[in-house]
């Protein structure tokens, strides 16, 4: 009699039971349920075709299976009710640990990448007083000892960039982010993401590296540069193209961003049947239209470029252009796979933006950014002229082709009690 799936630190190993070395055969054979740990002892040797195997002479339960993974779970597509027991799924679907050894060399090439590049890796505040770095509605909790409120953060961004004051010169984070947001393919509430910046950079020679490095990370994590997703066929290795966010604007929508205002781009946006709070600015109408019109016709990996400062409050004006910042996105797929920009470092106009974001969120914009005030004292300190990047773990999801929560381990799931 013959048991094959027993294993050892080296994988797989076979049993041999002979029942006059193995007197307790009969028990076991009635006892024993699929899910069961047993530990095997007896003579270790090799079959003629090579296999390892065991003689075995005792056994020993060391966990007991009391719920066999149901019957009619072996087979299960539905993706709701795989995450709602993920062990399951796990064990039903054992090539899902391989996504996440590829997930976990995804983050781990991340990291020496930059740490080769001498960038210094760092770890700064979940708990914040004030959000700040992205717009997004933050979680908020309750701090007992100090009876204070405070934010789960958006991005590390405000306080990597007080290192930059502080004299770092390369630093960056790899850590989770949090964001009371709706669920999609795209987006989840916690997830993530690395942040990195560099003092003495701009937006332009930033690019050059992020493309190096994000090249080199999908190589070294899926194997190669041309990879599928939804049927279509994704060239990572070629350069990639520098696009104008106001040309392709203009060519989607023929709306010149330069002189459109806050009116005429409501009405595009009710042509286009986008719905939007009627308390939007200008800078979340372009956002709406371009996420509509422009950006699902990106497919091939490239840099957006030249993005019009209503849109993005912590990045550089280009010189000459006082209505354009120096951000760049990297586009592929019909979606934005990161971000990066030169980072603003003037105090007196980072507090005119605050100011302007702040009156978005008293007219209810729950998602503007607030006027975070050590952060503007730390910036009138002196702050270098900076670059800053980052990307999430929707990049590997999207490599991966596959939704971001299909990407975690552990989803967050609506309690059963609430459907």
């Amino acid at each position: 009699i013959m048991f094959v799936d027993l294993k050892d630190e080296s994988g797989a190993i076979q049993v041999v039971i002979k029942r006059d070395l193995f007197k307790d055969l009969d028990f076991w054979r009635d006892n024993l349920d699929i899910g069961d740990f047993m530990e095997a002892h007896g003579t270790l040797f090799k079959t003629k075709k090579g296999e390892k195997s065991i003689e075995l002479k005792s056994l020993r339960l060391l966990s007991k299976s009391i719920r066999p993974i149901p019957s009619e779970y072996y087979g299960v597509e539905n993706i709701e009710t795989r995450f709602r027991k993920r062990y399951l799924d796990f064990l039903g679907n054992p090539e899902l640990k391989d996504l996440f050894r590829r997930k976990s060399i995804f983050w781990g090439e991340t990291r020496k990448y930059l740490e080769s590049a001498g960038f210094l890796e760092v770890e700064t505040p979940i708990l914040e007083p004030v959000p700040g770095g992205a717009e997004a509605e933050p979680f908020i909790t309750h701090h007992n000892a100090l009876d204070q409120d405070f934010y789960l953060r958006i991005s590390p961004e405000l306080n990597l960039k007080r290192l930059m004051v502080a004299g770092f010169e390369k630093v960056f984070e790899i850590g989770r982010i949090f964001r009371n947001e709706g669920i999609d393919a795209e987006h989840l509430q916690d997830y993530t993401q690395m942040e990195m910046y560099w003092a003495y950079q701009d937006y332009d020679g930033l690019m050059d590296f992020v493309e190096k490095m994000t090249k080199y990370v999908i190589k070294r994590t899926f194997g190669a540069l041309t990879l599928e997703h939804n049927n279509q066929r994704i060239n990572w290795g070629k350069k990639w193209p520098r696009l104008d966010y106001y040309k392709l604007f203009y060519d989607a929508n023929k709306i010149e961003l330069s002189k459109a205002t806050r009116d005429e781009l409501a009405r595009e946006a009710r042509r286009l049947n986008i719905d939007f709070e009627l308390n939007a600015g200008r800078g979340r109408l372009i956002d709406l239209i371009y996420k509509k019109t422009v950006r699902p016709n990106l497919i091939q990996p490239s840099f957006l470029i030249n993005t019009p400062v209503d849109i993005e409050p912590l990045a550089k004006r280009a010189p000459g252009r006082a209505d354009r910042v120096e951000r760049f996105q990297i586009l592929a797929y019909g979606t934005e796979l990161g971000k990066g920009f030169s980072e603003l470092n003037d105090p007196i106009d980072q507090r005119a933006r605050f100011e302007e974001q702040m009156k978005l969120r008293e007219a209810g914009d729950k998602e503007a950014q607030m006027l975070d005030e050590d952060y503007l004292e730390a910036m009138e300190t002196g702050m270098p002229p900076t670059a800053g990047f980052a990307y999430s773990e929707r990049l590997f999801a999207v490599l991966a082709g596959l939704s971001v929560r299909e990407a975690v381990i552990f989803p967050l799931m609506r309690s059963k009690r609430n459907i």
